[in-house]
């Protein structure tokens, strides 16, 4: 089973809670906060957590969920190693992964609706980077 990580501030908590329910039985969640959609908590707090996480090894993926996915990306893509796709199709999902090798997704709760992003994780997460002239382009990231 598939170790993904997984966080949220308050705006993402229910669309982070839906992810882990419809995803259980084929990903190994390892959650990171928060922990209700009532308290407001300062998204980068989630972000940098996730992100430090993911960036350890180099087959780590993260979600990550706010209310429009933007601030998540913002913080998460300040840490090394570290390339946060905010995704709202299925075919940015996937192209995020096939030329940008994305390691995570990140998820506007407020604007992408719940099944989209079901099908975004599924793709993001079943994509792998393409390589090729790719990959220079990738290092210069």
């Amino acid at each position: 089973m598939k170790k993904i990580y997984i966080s949220s501030d308050h705006a993402g908590f229910n669309l982070k809670e839906a992810i882990k329910r419809k995803f259980s039985k084929k990903f190994l969640f390892n959650d990171l906060g928060t922990n209700s959609s009532k308290t407001s908590v300062n998204y980068p707090e989630y972000a940098h957590k996730l992100s430090k996480k993911v960036s350890k090894n180099s087959k780590n993926v993260g979600i990550l969920v706010c209310g429009s996915g933007m601030g998540m990306s913002m913080a998460a893509n300040k840490h090394k190693k570290i390339r946060a796709a905010v995704c709202y199709s299925a075919k940015n999902a996937k192209l995020s992964r096939l030329h940008n090798n994305a390691n995570i997704i990140t998820l506007g709760s407020r604007l992408t609706k719940k099944n989209i992003a079901f099908k975004c994780i599924e793709v993001f997460v079943n994509t792998k980077f393409d390589g090729g002239r790719h990959k220079k382009r990738v290092k210069k990231i």
